[in-house]
């Protein structure tokens, strides 16, 4: 079952396990600079504001209607990261698994291959929760992704429109895969409960203001493939076999461009996240992921995808507004797997 609560998508599987549920949500950031520079992670300027498309249905596209699933506001050049928070089982003390694809556009974020609902056994097609905490963008190199940034659909830029020569479907399409309930239970035994539970640090920031960034009135927007970010796709620590593929949850986040979002749900978008470049002169926190993991490499069709920079100096035309590169200074590392106040043991 899926549910929207509060800006989150909750896919839960009581089915399969009690605690067998995870909440993903759309993350506001900073754009970085495409100017092929590698930066930190930017942080999270709070949730994007989601809506169910029915709750719509005068207004919206009727392609729209056909996918169902839910729609949030996107300004053109604009970027976001998806969290996901997989639930916790206390008896067990650990965090229910669950192999994650995502796709924009039908085209899959990490191996740039077309849409498939069934996991990719030869060439893992998924992130895995908790393991992979969030995803910015698409997989190009190994430990590299290039941010998720909002475009036009029609314009070309979209890793869709360049892998397929199409600008047919946009949006975010996501479908998880809880791990079998047999599987879980052998893996994490019972123990012994704890007063104190380990959390991760939230990259959570309040919004500010800037200058608007341009927008079309077409509603639909897809995702294209901006500045280079470093980030690791991490590799399935589990065996194939664990997933529970008879028991898949999916949904299509469409992308409305911010001024016909106006015009569909009579809401105001959030305001324009600030550049990265009055961010970083504010002193303001990047942030470095310590994980403990084998990264995936990019697959060939995500190697070659092009940024909107590079598409935009073929065609001459400047799409992206307040680009100028940045030097981030004030950078934070985060930490997987350590309970809070714990003292990470390097090596001597």
């Amino acid at each position: 079952m899926i549910e929207l609560k509060k800006d989150n998508l909750h896919f839960s599987f009581p089915d399969v396990f009690e605690h067998a549920e995870v909440s993903i949500n759309l993350q506001r950031t900073l754009r970085i600079p495409d100017d092929e520079k590698t930066y930190p992670l930017p942080p999270g300027l709070g949730r994007f504001p989601l809506r169910h498309v029915d709750d719509f249905a005068d207004d919206v596209p009727p392609l729209w209607m056909k996918h169902g699933g839910v729609m949030l506001p996107m300004y053109q050049s604009e970027a976001l990261w998806l969290h996901f928070d997989a639930g916790y089982c206390p008896e067990r003390d650990a965090t229910y698994p669950f192999a994650i694809k995502i796709a924009a556009g039908k085209i899959n974020a990490v191996t740039g291959e077309a849409w498939t609902d069934p996991l990719d056994c030869e060439s893992q097609d998924y992130v895995v929760s908790p393991h992979q905490p969030w995803l910015d963008g698409y997989c190009v190199e190994k430990g590299l992704i290039r941010q998720f940034v909002a475009m036009p659909l029609g314009d070309g830029y979209t890793a869709e429109e360049q892998i397929t020569g199409e600008a047919e479907h946009g949006g975010i399409q996501v479908v998880v895969y809880p791990m079998k309930r047999e599987v879980f239970e052998r893996r994490f035994p019972k123990q012994p409960l704890r007063t104190q539970v380990g959390e991760m640090m939230e990259m959570c920031m309040p919004a500010s203001p800037c200058a608007p960034a341009p927008a079309g009135g077409a509603p639909d927007m897809g995702l294209a493939a901006g500045g280079r970010m470093k980030q690791e796709i991490y590799d399935d620590p589990y065996d194939f076999d664990d997933w529970d593929q008879n028991a898949a949850s999916r949904c299509f986040i469409h992308i409305a461009n911010s001024l016909a979002w106006r015009s569909i749900t009579g809401q105001e978008p959030p305001t324009t996240p600030p550049t990265a470049k009055r961010y970083n002169q504010a002193g303001l926190p990047w942030f470095d992921y310590y994980g403990d993991g084998e990264a995936l490499g990019a697959m060939d069709k995500l190697k070659d995808l092009l940024s909107i920079k590079q598409m935009a100096q073929q065609s001459g035309k400047n799409p992206l507004p307040e680009n100028a590169s940045v030097d981030p200074k004030n950078v934070q590392k985060l930490r997987q797997n350590l309970k809070k106040g714990q003292v990470r043991e390097g090596n001597f």
